[in-house]
């Protein structure tokens, strides 16, 4: 496995690669990788020649200063695992690799309604942040396909639009949620919670799971009520936001037979660190 650290390396590395008729699929990571990562790279060698992992955390999807300063980074480890999965690349850039000119951009992408909720909402220029680091990674791997986890439902969905609106030729390959045994959704922030946070935040899933057989005989707002009374009532846990909405557009929903297709999307502070999870009620 090749470390590649600047633009100009990596410009070389697939060029050689698409001239040789190579087709390249891109897990982008912002590193501290765990399992959930994995089975990204594990999918991505399946399905192409050669495989690039980005491990970049990136300035501009932070609208909050500590949690970009708090950010898990373990680049070492992470370039061992990439190594293991076996991925032709990783791509761990500086920050002035990415944004020579600067973090400030007068690029505007247009991301629709999806961009506007949830996540859109609770931090705002986030979306704007990941569609800037996105569209870069786009540019420079010239992928054929580019995986993301699940778990950033709303994420995806904004990737797909971005996709669209810019006339990019990817495919955007969303992955299943990976968890672990007690449920919990992987991710690099858990490795921020305390042991006792830890053994509380399984209580998200286990909130969601149980609604799905709530919400057959109960309303959406029952449904909704009843996940964030029950989690806000465990040690530690504070629900910010929990919606439920049509998976497609992202916009709430009052009936569940306003859409064919419904998730919920939810936001829970588990002490400082914010945990995010889904679960489909209706497909």
């Amino acid at each position: 496995m090749k470390i590649i650290k600047t633009v100009n390396e990596l410009t070389e590395f697939v060029g050689h690669t698409l001239e040789r008729g190579e087709s390249i699929g891109l897990v982008p990571t912002m590193g501290a990788l765990h399992d959930g990562h994995l089975s990204l790279i594990d999918q991505a060698v399946k399905e192409n020649d050669v495989v690039i992992v980005s491990v970049f955390v990136n300035p501009t999807q932070f609208n909050n200063p500590n949690d970009l300063a708090t950010y898990p980074r373990k680049e070492e480890d992470d370039f061992r695992l990439i190594a293991r999965c076996g991925a032709a690349v990783a791509f761990a850039p500086e920050v002035s690799e990415i944004y020579p000119d600067g973090l400030e951009s007068d690029k505007v992408f247009e991301l629709g309604t999806a961009a506007e909720v949830m996540e859109g909402k609770f931090r705002p220029g986030h979306f704007q942040g990941v569609a800037q680091i996105v569209s870069r990674l786009f540019q420079l791997c010239r992928p054929k396909r580019a995986y993301f986890g699940e778990k950033d439902f709303q994420q995806i969905a904004v990737i797909r639009n971005m996709v669209l609106s810019e006339k990019m030729d990817v495919e955007i390959v969303a992955c299943p949620i990976k968890r672990a045994e007690d449920g919990l959704a992987l991710s690099s922030r858990n490795q921020l919670l305390t042991a006792e946070q830890r053994a509380v935040a399984p209580e998200i899933h286990r909130a969601l799971a149980d609604s799905v057989d709530y919400s057959k005989e109960h309303s959406v707002r029952a449904t909704h009520d009843t996940v964030v009374e029950r989690i806000n009532a465990v040690p530690f846990m504070n629900v910010e936001y929990f919606e439920i909405v049509d998976g497609r557009t992202l916009l709430p929903v009052e009936e569940w037979e306003e859409s064919p297709y419904i998730v919920g999307c939810i936001t829970v502070y588990c002490g400082d660190v914010r945990l995010i999870d889904n679960i489909c009620y209706r497909k």
